[in-house]
């Protein structure tokens, strides 16, 4: 039986929502004659602007994450909301998240990750708007849960359209520019905070999703979905361009072919099924690292950071968050550049290392504060000390943790149960983030030094894990990394 007759019945029933279009034909059948330059042809730069737009959602998911921080006094004295209230707001962006991750991989799969992309970037507009014109809780509530939602999705579809795009050396960076894309959505989120009121903030927030809808008409749906769903003619087109025009296709098209041959036909496979290797090995590692990622408490910090500043002594603490912001944009950036040429494993366990130590310096500053004076010069030093540590938790989270879960993900999830394992993932990546942003402001008021305590004690932990159990998939196709589970 050929690929195309095996893939009939899911042809009937799923179609992409953005059809991958005419054009990508037209260009392979005359680039030759209308003379298109090399830079065109060229295949990183085409998967880079397919990255490039893509990377409007992850921009849009850090601005959402961003937006509690600079906003939370202006917020509570304008629609006079408690403490309580307003960490309930922080953390409704979580709920609506799960919610999302929950629907993310089943509206992927059968419409493609393109189409997803474009649901997810309407609940993202309708939710900024709501915020934007908030004049009690309620609607305030209900915008933050619709952003909530759409970047659930988003978290769940960039990495893995990025990953199936992506050629193998390029695709650890590539897969890395949806974390860059997120820090940069937090930074533009602290930075406008100091100068724009919260309404008019919000409004900016549209701008992502609003770029992001007619992008999508521009790029072409991942070839490994066309693939799986009997497209030949239309993944074999998709492959072609985001290779180049130029160059032969031929082996990585047999190479995808024969390992969407190799999964069964069916769209969903029984839960007994997940006892097989294959299914539990990857999917305990890919929800490992995204609950871990969270319970190092780190989104935890970075939502309330301008209050852990303040709680540190640092009397300008919103430019202190900026330049959290900032630090981390950097880091993140240097793990894009690091992540293909060191590998993921070794950068997770420094990651991970440095994340420990700087946890355990700041608890321990926190502790000696309380023997302190407020006055005194011990006091002062003890601050600057908790903020060095807090920077350098964020410098090392970005190393290693925040960007390489997301790309483990996107790799080691076999393409029978990518939908169903990539939404468990994902679900426990946003729960575990809705835990940490509900109790941290509890956990400060009890106890900074505990609170920080206990976040060192998972990160130690998740550097446990990830000696034992994380692979090494540098340099490998996503259809390689799959097979070496079985």
């Amino acid at each position: 039986m050929s690929f195309r007759d095996e893939n009939e019945d899911a042809r009937e029933i799923r179609k992409p929502f953005l059809h991958t279009g005419s054009w990508y034909r037209m260009g392979s059948r005359q680039s030759s004659m209308m003379g298109s330059s090399q830079v065109i042809r060229d295949s990183s730069i085409s998967v880079l602007a397919c990255v490039l737009i893509v990377a409007l959602g992850p921009i849009q998911f850090g601005f959402t994450s961003g937006y509690s921080s600079p906003t939370q006094t202006a917020i509570t004295e304008d629609l006079g909301l408690t403490v309580s209230e307003y960490s309930l707001f922080g953390s409704l962006s979580n709920v609506g998240a799960m919610v999302g991750a929950v629907a993310s991989g089943q509206i992927s799969e059968y419409i493609g990750r393109k189409g997803t992309l474009m649901i997810a970037a309407i609940p993202n507009i309708i939710g900024w708007l709501a915020i934007s014109f908030a004049k009690d809780s309620s609607f305030l509530y209900m915008g933050r849960l619709l952003e909530g939602f759409g970047v659930g999705i988003i978290s769940y579809v960039v990495p893995v359209y990025i990953a199936e795009i992506s050629p193998q050396n390029l695709r650890g960076a590539l897969t890395s520019v949806n974390q860059l894309s997120v820090t940069i959505g937090m930074m533009l989120a602290y930075v406008l905070g100091l100068f724009v009121q919260w309404r008019i903030l919000a409004v900016l927030g549209i701008l992502p999703c609003t770029i992001l809808i007619p992008g999508l008409f521009f790029i072409p749906e991942s070839p490994r979905w066309l693939a799986k769903m009997g497209m030949t003619e239309d993944f074999e087109a998709s492959l072609q361009v985001l290779r180049g025009f130029d160059t032969d296709i031929s082996i990585e098209v047999n190479e995808i072919k024969r390992s969407v041959a190799s999964t069964s036909r069916r769209s969903t496979i029984r839960f007994a099924e997940l006892k097989q290797r294959k299914y539990w090995l990857p999917l305990m590692i890919g929800i490992g690292l995204l609950a871990l990622q969270q319970l190092s408490g780190v989104n935890g910090v970075l939502f309330y950071s301008s209050t852990i500043f303040e709680a540190a002594g640092i009397t300008s603490s919103n430019v202190a968050t900026c330049g959290l912001g900032a630090v981390q944009v950097l880091a993140t950036g240097v793990t894009t550049w690091l992540v293909d040429k060191s590998g993921r494993r070794l950068l997770l366990i420094i990651s991970s290392s440095g994340m420990t130590i700087s946890l355990l310096i700041v608890s321990v500053a926190f502790y000696l504060k309380e023997f302190a004076t407020a006055d005194s010069t011990y006091y002062s030093i003890l601050g600057i000390v908790s903020a060095v540590g807090v920077v350098a938790l964020v410098l090392t989270f970005s190393l290693g943790l925040g960007a390489i879960p997301w790309i483990i993900m996107s790799e080691i999830l076999p393409v029978s149960i990518k939908s169903l394992a990539g939404s468990v993932a994902t679900l426990a990546n946003w729960f575990t983030a809705w835990v940490v942003t509900m109790t941290v402001n509890l956990l400060l008021a009890w106890s900074s030094a505990g609170t920080f305590t206990i976040y060192m004690v998972m990160s130690a932990f998740t550097l446990v894990f990830v000696t034992i159990w994380v692979p090494e998939t540098k340099g490998r196709t996503l259809e390689e990394i799959q097979f070496s589970f079985r």
